[in-house]
């Protein structure tokens, strides 16, 4: 009996000594970044134990050994390495250094995802949808009906496809007022806005953004980019006054509109001033695609350096294997950095042209996060251009800003230091 005590726990050591980790590294020899993005949310959607590794080897992720999550790796084309517990230790014990700028950070549970998207909507319009159904990461779509009945509160993510908060259909009328779909969306718009009981669509928008925002204060997280982030402050600003000209709600603008905005009411952006021409395909000065005069071989944004051990949020929304990040352009492209609230935190920016590419903030219990440009992959994209295909760039920089969104709300984050 003793001696098959001693054998069993010389067994039972023997098991421990060789108990592995999966390690999926983040830095350059990573096949499919992307795509490990979707293996860590099934990972942790699963309710198996996983940490984001930050700054380590690019931000890397690492989880116990088991085959379903090596067949994954394996199917998906993710790059990862089986590593012995004596060896996850000696990583743990590296990050844990105080003179290292790295983290660990558990993954608890994985957010509820919704994107906010007309219904008519083509997938390859949004970026995020886009990396999102490539990574293998699920979502729902929900649009203003579902918002107004309440179903908001269902999701912890929420991402805000690239909508007019304003009631200006895009500030299209200028190049597109003849065009089919240009005049469908109109009607479909209108119809929508009468059926949820508003007699304009700016009404509408308006009650979606405070609906929005008061989601934020209670802890929700907001990502956006391109039109719906600076359209989206708009909106707030301009709560109470009419800045719609008669194409877009069949009646005159407020001619003291500009005087009569509220930048207390807005989230990231204040004292712009508005584009009043229905012509013109811009909403205000906020946004620098106009104003800018950078080369593409010259348009990057460089990603700020934090403090992986007290500073774990904007850490983790900027971990990436560069801090280098192609430009690329939207309606809305960047931001101009003297209409950026000072409690902002910019995480990435074109210091040479003064503008911000990637900025975020808390409101309340939440954060929100607003990502300037409409296609990382895609430098200049035009109405009608064929979808990016994202199996071309895998190892995108500019996508993984992107899913670091995504996946943070799963983190377990420490307290800051005071």
């Amino acid at each position: 009996m003793k001696k098959t005590l001693i054998l069993f726990i010389c067994l039972l050591l023997l098991k421990l000594s060789f108990a592995t980790h999966i390690l999926i590294p983040m830095g350059a020899t990573q096949i499919d970044h992307l795509k490990a993005y979707g293996i860590t949310y099934w990972v942790v959607q699963n309710g198996i134990e996983a940490s984001w590794l930050l700054n380590y080897r690019g931000g890397s992720f690492i989880t116990g050994y088991s085959k379903d999550i090596e067949k994954k790796c394996i199917v998906r084309g993710v790059s990862y390495e089986v590593i012995a517990d004596a060896k996850a230790n000696s990583i743990y014990n590296y990050i844990a250094q105080s003179d290292v700028n790295m983290d660990r950070i558990k993954l608890e549970k994985a957010p509820k995802i919704a994107v906010y998207a007309p219904k008519t909507y083509q997938p390859w319009d949004d970026a995020v949808m886009l990396c999102l159904t490539y990574a293998e990461i699920p979502y729902d779509i929900i649009y203003d009906e579902e918002i107004v009945r309440g179903d908001l509160s269902k999701y912890d993510w929420l991402h805000l496809h690239h909508e007019d908060f304003t009631g200006q259909y895009g500030k299209f009328w200028g190049s597109y007022r003849n065009a089919g779909w240009y005049k469908t969306q109109v009607s479909e718009a209108e119809k929508a806005a009468a059926k949820l009981g508003f007699t304009k669509v700016s009404l509408l928008k308006l009650h979606i953004a405070k609906t929005i925002k008061q989601y934020v204060f209670s802890g929700g997280f907001l990502f956006a980019m391109c039109s719906a982030t600076d359209s989206y402050d708009i909106a707030l600003a301009a709560e109470g006054v009419d800045i719609c000209a008669n194409m877009f709600d069949h009646d005159a603008a407020d001619p003291n509109a500009q005087n009569k905005l509220d930048f207390t009411q807005t989230l990231a952006f204040q004292n712009f001033t508005l584009v009043k021409s229905p012509s013109q395909y811009e909403f205000s000065n906020i946004d620098a695609t106009r104003t800018r005069r950078i080369k593409k071989n010259k348009d990057f944004f460089t990603l700020f350096e934090f403090s992986a051990k007290w500073d774990q949020v904007p850490t983790m929304l900027c971990q990436n294997h560069t801090s280098i990040v192609d430009g690329f352009m939207g309606q809305t492209t960047s931001y101009n950095k003297e209409f950026i609230k000072p409690n902002v935190l910019i995480l990435g920016e074109l210091k040479s042209g003064n503008e911000a590419r990637y900025i975020h903030g808390e409101l309340g219990n939440g954060t929100w996060t607003f990502y300037g440009g409409h296609d990382p992959a895609d430098y200049q994209h035009f109405v009608g251009d064929p979808k990016t295909e994202l199996k071309l760039h895998p190892n995108s920089p500019g996508y993984r800003l992107i899913l670091n969104n995504v996946l943070f709300p799963a983190a377990k984050k420490k307290k800051k230091k005071t």
